[in-house]
């Protein structure tokens, strides 16, 4: 099961999850903040209109009301018999407005009453004129408070809540900060993201197949910079290559000619045996000639790429072996098609089946489709290679026999040539000991 990565691997992406994350818990210690005050409010709300009610009755007590006004307040010399959930926020609220007033109270005791008085004619109204309920729902908020020893001052008032539209607003308001500050940073991002996208691409392109398009100078200035360096440094090594090429073949040039006399020579020596080995030995150059030339511009192919079916080329490529009497057979294997360069697969195929039969006796090639790439497999009977060796018969000049004799092996570059020959293609090489013994040579091609 692969793991879920949550940390974007762009850095556009990295620096816009930050902002994100910045924006979020700046909003959130905004939310907690506001959230804070507004329950202030309400609570000061709730408090006020009781406080002023029972200010108002200790001014006015004693004087007689010559309307029919009803009484806000009861005077009481006894504790008021007072039942409901008490509300000590409200007591404590209500205790600091007494003495914001400068009036020096005993004790306040406040309980919100589980009854609810119906709705006043004025409350629908204001619920119609806001397109909605304006409470929610109402209850009663009996306050007493003791203004003499003995003496208490009883008042009500109704309580209600407001629709909770307050954490609407606030997603509103996140959602039209993400979009204002998101967008242009996006639009950024995706501006100094794209040279740089092309830039990624272009390396990518050169580190596979040794050529590489030049990249366009676009961008802010340091990535344009950057990308100018990278197009002198790419014309730099391509202009290398290119010399080294034109070296190469001259030296293969030069050193044909030589070979191709000697071969002349060799055909006037009169003792048949003689002939034959210097006629081995010139053919051996010959060959090695052409893997070290081979080694050396792998990577610079200018062959194109074929649709091929790789089970009708190993075929083929065992079928050569066969009418030479070689040790080789193929499994059946079901049609594999892939884009190569067909010359370049045969050359590595068919290095890992001259090992195979040079090291292991008798070479075993099939076909496969595993984990959504094609492998064309050689096994041999021989006794394997140590694990700890892998690695170091790939490299050139490398060899499994020390002895550097003829007859059991060539100059060592017949797995340093697979190898690069299937990075041109995108591809590897991988060597495993049989459990059953020998060793199993892949060349693993993406299908």
């Amino acid at each position: 099961m692969k793991r879920l990565r949550l940390w974007p691997q762009s850095l556009v992406g990295q620096i816009i999850l930050i902002v994100a994350v910045a924006l979020f818990v700046a909003q959130a210690i905004n939310f907690m903040l506001l959230l804070r005050e507004r329950n202030r409010l309400e609570l000061t709300g709730q408090t006020a209109p009781g406080v002023y009610r029972i200010v108002d009755a200790l001014d006015s007590r004693g004087e007689r009301r010559d309307d029919d006004r009803p009484v806000r307040a009861r005077f009481l010399d006894a504790p008021p018999a007072v039942t409901g959930d008490r509300r000590p926020d409200v007591e404590k609220r209500a205790a600091a407005m007494f003495e914001d007033m400068g009036l020096q109270i005993g004790s306040i005791r406040v309980v919100q009453d589980q009854e609810r008085p119906p709705m006043r004619r004025w409350e629908r109204l204001r619920g119609r004129a806001g397109g909605g309920p304006a409470l929610r729902h109402a209850g009663r908020l009996v306050m007493a408070v003791e203004y003499e020893p003995g003496k208490w001052v009883v008042t009500q008032t109704r309580t209600g809540e407001r629709p909770q539209r307050f954490a609407g607003w606030l997603v509103g308001q996140t959602a039209i900060l993400y979009v204002i500050v998101l967008l242009p940073l996006l639009w950024v991002g995706r501006r100094l993201a794209r040279p740089l996208r092309q830039l990624t691409g272009a390396a990518e392109q050169f580190a596979r197949t040794g050529v590489a398009d030049p990249v366009d100078e676009s961008g802010p200035g340091d990535v344009r910079q950057l990308t100018t360096a990278f197009n002198a440094m790419r014309a730099r090594i391509f202009l290398m290559l290119d010399e080294k090429d034109r070296m190469l073949g001259a030296i293969g040039h030069d050193l044909r000619t030589p070979l191709a006399s000697l071969r002349v020579r060799a055909e006037s020596v009169e003792d048949e045996s003689e002939r034959a080995r210097m006629s081995e030995t010139i053919d051996e150059m010959n060959r090695m000639l052409e893997d070290i030339l081979s080694l050396a511009r792998a990577g610079r192919s200018s062959a194109p790429t074929q649709k091929v079916d790789l089970s009708a080329l190993a075929d083929a490529v065992v079928e050569d072996f066969l009418e030479l009497g070689s040790p080789v057979d193929m499994a059946d294997s079901d049609r594999a098609v892939a884009h190569v360069r067909p010359q370049q697969i045969r050359r590595a195929l068919r290095n890992l089946i001259e090992n195979a039969i040079v090291y292991g006796e008798r070479a075993h090639v099939s076909v496969a489709r595993r984990d959504g790439a094609i492998h064309l497999i050689v096994a041999d009977e021989g006794p394997g290679i140590a694990e700890d060796r892998m690695e170091e018969m790939m490299e050139p000049f490398t060899r499994l026999e020390g002895s550097r004799n003829r007859d059991t092996g060539g100059a060592g570059l017949g797995l340093a040539l697979v190898r690069a020959i299937m990075a041109e293609h995108g591809g590897s090489l991988r060597l495993a000991n049989r459990a059953e013994g020998g060793l199993e040579a892949s060349l693993i091609l993406p299908a």
